[in-house]
C-alpha cells in the first residue's frame, strides 16, 4: 500500500448482524448471556431486542481496517470506545464502519486511521482509532 494522505477516506462498509450472528459470536467471550440473543429476555430487561456484544461490533470494527490494509498483522494499537447498543430485531441490524486516515509517518509508514461506526442514525463508536503500520 502506497502511503495514505491525511484525509484519505476509507471505503465506507455495511455488515448485517442477524439474531444468529449474536447466538454464535456468545460462546466466544464465553458470555451466554440471552439478552445478546434473545428478544424475549431482552424485553424483560427493557430493551426492545437483543443487543449485540460490543466487542462484537469492536471487533468488525478491527477487520475493516485490516480488509482496507490488505494485511491482517498490521494494526499496531487500537483502542474503541462504546457509546451506543446495537440493538438486533428479527430482521437484522445493520452497522455501517467508515473511517479516515488522521495522521501519517512516512518514514516509519505509520498512520493513524480513526473509525466510525454507526446503527441507524446513532453512533456506536465514541471515539476510536487504530495505529497501523503501511505495507
Amino acid at each position: 500500500m502506497s502511503v495514505p494522505e491525511i484525509t484519505t477516506e476509507l471505503p465506507p462498509r455495511t455488515i448485517r448482524l442477524t439474531a444468529g450472528d449474536l447466538v454464535n459470536y456468545a460462546g466466544v467471550p464465553g458470555d451466554p448471556n440471552p439478552i445478546h440473543w434473545s428478544g424475549e429476555v431482552a424485553e424483560l430487561a427493557e430493551p426492545d431486542s437483543a443487543v449485540a456484544h460490543g466487542v462484537l461490533t469492536i471487533g468488525i470494527g478491527a477487520g475493516f481496517v485490516t480488509s482496507w490494509l490488505g494485511h491482517p498483522g498490521a494494526v499496531r494499537e487500537y483502542a474503541v470506545r462504546l457509546t451506543t447498543p446495537v440493538r438486533v430485531t428479527g430482521e437484522g441490524a445493520d452497522v455501517e464502519y467508515s473511517g479516515r486516515v488522521k495522521a501519517v509517518d512516512p518514514v516509519q509508514r505509520i498512520a493513524t486511521v480513526a473509525l466510525t461506526a454507526r446503527h441507524g442514525a446513532r453512533r456506536i463508536f465514541g471515539r476510536a482509532t487504530a495505529v497501523v503500520r503501511l505495507r
